[in-house]
């Protein structure tokens, strides 16, 4: 696999990442520079090693992996969605001190690998390749570190725009990206039949 072939693939690989890191921006109060980094790392990690288990579990386990793998992500993006959408209905009290719980180092790592388990069975289908998965791995969780870290920085400036309702979007969004993974995953079912 080629340079171009790896960029194409990581930047594809970080778009769930890209878009949930902006619904996570838009949720926060002004998020800081350093969030959004933090953010963009946990992603970035997260996205980076994902591939490399895939990779290590090979094709003994790639039937069981690519065949529950959507239904994990849907789950996971679900249940934080809603999460995301009840705490959005909750009545906050004013802390300036507290940060808010949308940002939280569980519901991000939570988050990130629920983003990146397509990238884990792109992982095992680079087992059968001639690839050097340590570059291919850097190279997708570079991407992703950078596309999430853009993602809060953008999600920054639409926050104050949506107002309150940016958790409930934000968790709508969550929501709809698992719908979209499930989905994929059936239509691909549906015409591998």
């Amino acid at each position: 696999m080629n340079m171009y072939a790896t960029l194409i693939l990581a930047l594809a690989l970080s778009m769930d990442a890209f878009a949930a890191a902006i619904c996570k921006g838009a949720a926060l109060h002004k998020p800081q520079f350093r969030e959004a980094i933090r953010t963009g790392l946990i992603f970035g990690l997260v996205e980076g090693c994902t591939p490399l288990i895939g990779w290590s579990l090979g094709l003994y386990a790639s039937q069981y992996i690519t065949e529950w793998d959507h239904w994990i992500a849907f789950t996971l993006l679900f249940i934080l969605g809603c999460r995301m959408i009840t705490e959005s209905f909750k009545v906050k009290q004013e802390k300036k001190c507290e940060p808010p719980c949308c940002n939280n180092s569980i519901v991000l790592i939570t988050t990130a690998i629920a983003t990146s388990l397509d990238a884990m069975a792109i992982g095992i289908g680079l087992a059968l390749l001639e690839v050097n998965i340590v570059h291919t791995a850097m190279a997708i969780g570079m991407m992703t570190m950078i596309m999430a870290t853009l993602g809060m920085l953008i999600g920054r400036y639409i926050g104050p725009l949506i107002g309150k309702r940016a958790e409930l979007i934000g968790g709508l969004i969550l929501i709809a990206i698992g719908f979209n993974i499930l989905f994929e995953h059936l239509e691909l079912f549906m015409y591998a039949k």
